[in-house]
């Protein structure tokens, strides 16, 4: 195996596991929320977490140190063109994805307090639920920007 196609693999995958973690983290959550029981969202928050720390955290890793050394390797001007764009828009979701975690460690715990006490959810808690999905959906429109960006290569 060539160190390019390595390379190729890893970041093809990192992709993969960022739009497919990013996808389900959003959908269970929200399916979550819809039921509008404590327990449930806080049994799901914490499983959430978790997968955000692993997946998407080893994700947020790869893909810039794998896209550099691809650029290199190829001879692509990192900070120019679609690669320029790939970045600022990855910078971007970086912007909304940090906050979204300590939403989702936000949201979980006033869950689970609520669930302890056997009282409703707060306003707080719908105020939070409600930022959270308002930055979900940048970020995941930008992801799907870059994967664009990588499979087109546009020239500009």
């Amino acid at each position: 195996m060539t160190t390019y196609f390595a390379l190729k693999f890893l970041h093809i995958v990192g992709g993969a596991v960022l739009l497919g973690t990013g996808v389900g983290i959003a959908f269970f959550l929200l399916q979550a929320h819809r039921t509008g029981d404590a327990s449930v969202i806080a049994a799901v928050g914490r499983i959430v977490i978790v997968a955000d720390f692993l997946f998407t955290a080893t994700a947020v890793i790869v893909q810039p140190v794998t896209g550099l050394l691809l650029a290199l390797q190829l001879g692509y001007p990192v900070l120019t063109g679609w690669i320029a764009l790939s970045i600022s828009l990855y910078i971007l979701v970086g912007c909304l994805w940090l906050p979204v975690v300590w939403m989702q460690m936000k949201l979980q715990r006033l869950a689970a307090e609520a669930a302890a006490g056997s009282t409703p959810l707060t306003p707080q808690y719908y105020r939070l639920f409600g930022l959270w999905f308002a930055f979900g959906v940048p970020a995941f429109a930008a992801v799907l920007a870059i994967l664009w960006l990588m499979i087109a290569k546009p020239a500009f």
